[in-house]
């Protein structure tokens, strides 16, 4: 088999595997895998109807051990992607190469990364260390039951990696320009207050919901939650939805309902952040839901960056970016396991129509991971 990152590339993104995969994507990793000597696990978890957050995902996660007592060094991401949607000048899951860029679902987020993370494994010896996949097909769905099953097999087989690079797209304008040290945590809170129903001119047969609802929203949008840190911004409240689903102009609703985002930085944690909101919402009588998708985390810039640095540097030239922006990713899982820091593609075009990625990219991306794992396993 051919190890060279465009024909890997090709061969993942012609598996049609929408969010959560199952299947032949996975059936054409373990294929590249496998004979590089790879030892290679997939499992389902998940076990409600299609459509549901309890729908089957199917995870992988593959290891190749090398002496005992070496460096274990992970490369971590996803094979399913968004649903191609309207308006691709060729089919999202045929791979095309027009001009200089190679085009189809996933190119950049992130089954070309994950393809860049093969060829780079391929011509480093066992003997350098243990290496190790962990690839699941639920990181744009729900996220219940990809990455954190994996960690849960992971500690259960106590094959705790050293370090882990997540290979989302993390570059801006130039491959090479930024990677993500950590990420801010992400809470989403739905909010109700009751009423009583009725007829506008008789306002004292019914309860109107909504100013109690307009005053929780206005001390929230009113809250300054910090300042920010010296590698976060500041946490920000966003109001997301508000509506009382009220067809008629002359009645009262019995209900208003409204929906909340946090961003937000190590200053704080989501358990906290829904209980401030709570007591707000319970103050006016209202109640609120909240779902924390995930806590924030920092990998402080040192040994584990300084190698990823320097590797991009001697590939491009230039010296990368440690950032927290942007939203949420598997890596808020992983940095339970180990430091993990993401590095990948050009983040332009992903999730959008025609999708793309510069093939001469994918070379440059495959030999600086060659230079990570190397580097990682001798430190």
């Amino acid at each position: 088999m051919t190890h060279d990152p465009l024909s890997l590339s090709r061969q993942l993104i012609a598996c049609e595997s929408v969010t959560p995969a199952r299947g032949p994507v996975f059936d054409a990793l373990e294929a590249m895998l496998e004979p590089l000597g790879f030892d290679v696990h997939r499992f389902m978890r998940g076990d409600g109807p299609e459509g549901s957050d309890e729908e089957p995902v199917e995870n992988l996660f593959a290891i190749r051990r090398g002496p005992e007592g070496s460096k274990h060094f992970a490369y971590a991401g996803h094979v399913d992607v968004v649903p191609p949607g309207e308006g691709w000048l060729s089919e999202a899951f045929e791979p095309e190469i027009r001009g200089e860029l190679l085009y189809g679902r996933g190119a950049v987020d992130m089954k070309g990364s994950v393809a860049c993370m093969v060829a780079a494994i391929a011509d480093v010896p066992a003997e350098a260390g243990t290496v190790s996949f962990i690839i699941t097909g639920d990181e744009e769905g729900p996220a219940l039951h990809g990455t954190r099953a994996l960690i849960d097999h992971i500690r259960e087989c106590e094959d705790i990696p050293d370090l882990c690079l997540v290979g989302e797209p993390t570059s801006v304008k130039r491959l090479g320009d930024m990677m993500k040290i950590g990420r801010r945590g992400s809470v989403n809170i739905w909010l109700e207050v009751e009423g009583i129903q009725g007829h506008v001119a008789y306002p004292h047969l019914a309860k109107n919901p909504m100013p109690a609802m307009v005053a929780i929203l206005a001390e929230l949008d009113a809250l300054k939650l910090d300042e920010g840190t010296d590698w976060f911004q500041p946490s920000n409240l966003e109001i997301t939805e508000f509506n009382v689903l009220n067809k008629a102009h002359n009645v009262i609703p019995g209900m208003a309902r409204a929906r909340i985002s946090i961003r937000f930085n190590d200053l704080h944690s989501g358990t906290e952040l829904a209980q401030k909101v709570t007591e707000i919402a319970e103050k006016h009588g209202g109640r609120a839901r909240p779902v924390i998708s995930g806590e924030p985390f920092l990998t402080p810039p040192g040994a584990f960056s300084r190698i990823i640095a320097d590797a991009v540097e001697a590939e491009t030239g230039i010296v990368p970016e440690a950032s927290t922006s942007g939203g949420t990713s598997d890596a808020r899982f992983l940095k339970d396991l180990c430091p993990v820091i993401e590095f990948g593609l050009v983040n332009a075009t992903m999730h959008k129509t025609d999708e793309a990625v510069a093939v001469d990219d994918l070379a440059t991306l495959t030999a600086i991971y060659r230079r990570i794992v190397i580097a990682a396993l001798a430190a």
